[in-house]
């Protein structure tokens, strides 16, 4: 049975409270030390690739994406403490343990891809039936509406259930087969709570997103001619600025840069690479803070919950 009487406010507060996910140090470390990692890793696969060595560009590539995921399946069983009221775990643990119920969510995600693809395939099916001479047109007509609202909740469904809301039910305890049941229960139920509820954490994320680079923008343009200016270096000062936005400077032109400018350009790559990171990390933890207690907020609907 579902619950008429949702409560809209609680839940979008719940929401909105999302933001104080960027006060939790230990996600942090997780998240900051999962996409130090996969960067690494990725850096790696590229200059392989350069060197024509596709094998191990293809392994790096892999364990990159091996990082990333599985770091952000750890952070997101500490945030997923926070959201119950837990006492969070030791990061050792939410590591060990995203490592264990992690191809929970591939699984998941895995099959539900299967059921879309076999669905567009009889889509496919469907309009070579329209293309006969005598009933086509006819047929079409029905086609028509009928792939237009089936892609249309496909396309809901991944945005509002299946692509944020897999990994807190797997966070929370269910199984795989526990966690394909609520995703329908909650297509079923709950799309249009869930819809609202994610365009409330848009929102908060967008506006999260943009305080962080205002703020690394503006102070680091402040850095940048400070350090110009009390350095005593000739060099420009977007220059300095490159790893704040994520670039990283390899080579630059000697008449616009004096030689002792380099070294201070290769450390400003490395801080800033370190400032990028973390303007990175803070929208992603609210993310997941987010999708965690939108996942709470309709859980009492459910007729099925994993166990905590």
């Amino acid at each position: 049975m579902t619950d008429k009487r949702f409560d809209w406010w609680r839940a979008m507060a719940q929401v909105l409270g999302s933001i104080e996910a960027v006060r939790d140090g230990r996600a942090m470390y997780v998240l900051l030390a999962a996409f130090a990692g996969a960067g690494t890793a990725m850096a790696m696969a590229r200059s392989s690739l350069a060197q024509g060595q596709l094998p191990w560009a293809v392994g790096q590539g892999a364990l990159a994406l091996f990082i990333a995921f599985y770091g952000s399946q750890a952070a997101g069983l500490l945030l997923m403490d926070r959201a119950l009221g837990r006492a969070p775990r030791e990061v050792a643990d939410a590591v060990a343990d995203a490592l264990g119920v992690g191809h929970r969510v591939l699984v998941s995600l895995a099959c539900v891809l299967a059921l879309m693809a076999t669905t567009a395939g009889v889509i496919v099916g469907l309009f070579w039936l329209c293309s006969l001479s005598v009933i086509g047109p006819w047929l079409y007509a029905l086609v028509l509406p009928l792939t237009v609202m089936t892609m249309g909740a496909m396309l809901v469904a991944g945005a509002a259930i299946v692509g944020p809301l897999t990994g807190p039910i797997v966070w929370s305890g269910a199984s795989s087969v526990q966690t394909l049941r609520q995703l329908g229960q909650l297509f079923r139920q709950q799309v249009l709570r869930a819809v609202a509820l994610m365009g409330g954490l848009s929102l908060v994320i967008g506006v999260v997103g943009a305080g962080v680079s205002l703020i690394v923008l503006l102070a680091g343009r402040v850095m940048a001619e400070l350090s110009v200016w009390m350095l005593g270096v000739n060099v420009p000062a977007e220059i300095l600025m490159a790893g704040l936005l994520g670039h990283a400077v390899h080579a630059v032109d000697t008449r616009v840069v004096s030689p002792e400018a380099l070294p201070y350009i290769a450390a400003a790559n490395v801080g800033g690479g370190v400032v990028f990171a973390i303007a990175l990390v803070l929208p992603t933890l609210v993310y997941l803070r987010g999708v965690s207690e939108i996942y709470l907020a309709l859980q009492p609907a459910n007729s099925e919950t994993g166990a905590p």
